[in-house]
């Protein structure tokens, strides 16, 4: 963020807003952690108006981990939980597209079962071999304007199943 003294001197250009915080908990995620935290650290590698910040305490993200299919329940806009799924992991998925696709959710984009890998949020359409923990460059700039914005998003629940 450019500071005041900056903008003033007119070195800096515009001042852009500091990027939203948003805490994640994954002590409930299992094996997976490392994934979630991988898959944490691919969006904030994507975007500037959002940071996932892992914590042990209470948190806007919760992530688990059961033996079915991986889901998300989206409260609102970066608030709810997911879990990561062993099913789709055993039948071969890729554990950091899952947690990338998880957390996509919970930042305001659907699933779009593309079939294509390019697109993260076609999840499991695009199948076993897909390992592309990304966003694509369309999905980047949609979690840029939800936060921009402040976007509403209803409370939906995802389940991934092929």
């Amino acid at each position: 963020m450019a500071s005041a003294a900056a903008l003033s001197a007119g070195i800096a250009g515009t001042a852009e807003a500091a990027p939203r915080t948003l805490t994640y908990n994954s002590s409930g995620a299992g094996e997976f952690q490392a994934a979630v935290d991988q898959g944490a650290q691919v969006w904030n590698n994507s975007v500037v108006n959002v940071r996932l910040v892992k914590t042990t305490g209470a948190a806007n993200i919760t992530v688990t981990v059961d033996n079915q299919w991986p889901r998300a329940y989206v409260s609102s806009l970066g608030r709810g939980r997911w879990v990561m799924g062993r099913q789709a992991v055993n039948e071969g998925h890729d554990t950091v597209r899952i947690s990338s696709h998880e957390f996509g959710h919970l930042l305001g984009l659907p699933d779009r079962r593309t079939g294509l890998c390019t697109d993260l949020m076609s999840g499991a359409s695009a199948g076993t071999s897909c390992k592309n923990p990304n966003p694509n460059t369309r999905e980047k700039a949609e979690v840029e304007a939800n936060f921009r914005t402040a976007a509403t998003v209803q409370a939906t629940t995802f389940v991934d199943a092929a």
